[in-house]
């Protein structure tokens, strides 16, 4: 007596596999949920599951990074001992070495439309997830006993810091240099010089951050010249 095939687990990681590999292989994104779920062998209620639109499941999958980024420091005991410093440089380290372990399909994912806000606005979710980490390991510059106040500080701090993780995405999403060594450089001194300006005096760092977005300005436009 013949026994029918089981059917294949689908899970949201098996979807958004899928998911990758048609955006990538078509340089778009499918027509429909529809459409992509018959040609995967799926139904529109596995998809629905886990994902209302494709928009949703590109913006949860930079949650998703950020979560296994988190995951992956939090079992390192070693993490916990850092200072804000270290522990803000260590995250950037973390997420996008992740980040290149996927680059097509981010890049696909952060260029797609010819709008760069829709693009950015893909980052929405991680922007909510990042503040909140931020927010976590930052110390605030000055202690402040008004409520008010110390609230316009606290979205300064978040701001800021949101402001920084785009700077270094772009640079990433340019970076040529070898195994994006550039990427790694534009971390350290990015971090040491915001420290540098909200906790101390502002130091060498500041000028050797503006000296290395300088050369790297610089060298971009004489090589596409």
């Amino acid at each position: 007596m013949a026994t029918s095939k089981k059917k294949k687990a689908i899970t949201d990681e098996v979807i958004v596999s899928a998911y990758t590999d048609f955006c990538l292989m078509n340089g778009k994104k499918p027509n429909s949920v529809y459409e992509f779920v018959k040609l995967n062998n799926m139904e529109e209620s596995d998809f629905y599951q886990y994902f209302a639109s494709f928009d949703f499941l590109e913006k949860q999958y930079f949650v998703t990074m950020f979560n296994y980024t988190l995951e992956l420091l939090e079992n390192n005991e070693a993490f916990q001992n850092y200072n804000s410093a270290d522990k803000l440089s260590a995250f950037y380290f973390t997420f996008f070495e992740m980040a290149t372990a996927n680059r097509s399909f981010v890049v696909y994912m952060l260029k797609e439309d010819k709008n760069p806000l829709k693009n950015i606005g893909k980052l929405s979710n991680l922007r909510n997830v990042f503040i909140d980490f931020s927010l976590s390991i930052l110390e605030k510059p000055i202690k402040l006993d008004q409520e008010s106040v110390a609230k316009i500080q606290d979205k300064v701090i978040q701001e800021a810091a949101w402001l920084q993780f785009l700077s270094i995405f772009n640079f990433w999403m340019h970076d040529e240099s070898a195994n994006f060594e550039k990427t790694d450089v534009f971390i350290e001194k990015s971090v040491k010089a915001s420290f540098d300006l909200a906790y101390n005096i502002p130091t060498q760092s500041v000028i050797d951050f503006g000296k290395f977005i300088w050369k790297e300005q610089m060298n971009g436009m004489f090589s596409k010249s």
